[in-house]
């Protein structure tokens, strides 16, 4: 096996059978989206992550931290926002935005759900660190965009699903906007020294619903770029 390969394989506590664990403990804890589960199995979130933190990739209610005071979202949490996006009334989206590409492990996972992915991410370094990372593992259906994320990416719309990986104050208008009727937003919502919300926003031809699922913890969505 050449080093390359070995790297996005794993061993130890980075091979596929700690990805099986993983997936039967979120399986246990609920998620039902047999797509998604399938996906989280495939994809080395241990590559996404710092060399020293990489036994750790695999724990299910574990954030990591990825630099630039920002973080990789626990197993759990892309699992749980992933299916809401798939249990919307289009089904799995295909054609899908992100907000906030971060280290790009939510992006992978949206890559092998959707046949369009669009990623928005305010930190340069981080954006350009997840492309290569996404180029190393051929995802070819990521297009990149360095902007700031409240004002989503209205070239490459409408989406069928938006995801966004940093909690909002408010649910911004723009992202709303941006779906096509039976797309789905998920996001969370709230100041971070406070509860936040996962949202779930749906458009329909008479307007938009939303219902709230439960607490999470984010890192806030800030403004301008970097």
């Amino acid at each position: 096996m050449s080093v390359v390969a070995s790297k996005f394989t794993g061993s130890g506590m980075t091979s596929d059978r700690t990805r099986a664990r993983m997936v039967e403990a979120l399986r246990s804890k609920g998620v039902k989206v047999e797509r998604v589960l399938t996906v989280m199995g495939e994809v080395p979130r241990h590559v996404f992550v710092e060399e020293a933190l990489q036994e750790r990739a695999y724990e299910v209610d574990k954030a990591l931290p990825i630099g630039h005071g920002q973080t990789i979202s626990t197993p759990e949490i892309v699992a749980i926002m992933s299916s809401l996006l798939c249990e919307g009334a289009l089904g799995i989206p295909k054609k899908v935005l992100e907000i906030g590409t971060g280290c790009g492990y939510q992006t992978a996972v949206l890559a092998k759900l959707s046949k369009e992915v669009y990623t928005v991410e305010r930190i340069a370094p981080l954006m350009d660190r997840a492309r290569r990372t996404l180029r190393d593992l051929r995802y070819f259906n990521i297009i990149f965009k360095h902007a700031d994320g409240h004002f989503g990416y209205a070239g490459g719309g409408p989406y069928d699903g938006i995801i966004m990986t940093a909690a909002a104050t408010r649910v911004p208008e723009e992202l709303k906007q941006q779906l096509v009727v039976g797309g789905r937003l998920v996001l969370p919502v709230g100041k971070e020294s406070e509860s936040q919300k996962l949202t779930v926003i749906d458009r329909t031809a008479e307007g938009y619903t939303e219902k709230v699922v439960h607490d999470v913890r984010f890192v806030p969505l800030v403004p301008g770029i970097l």
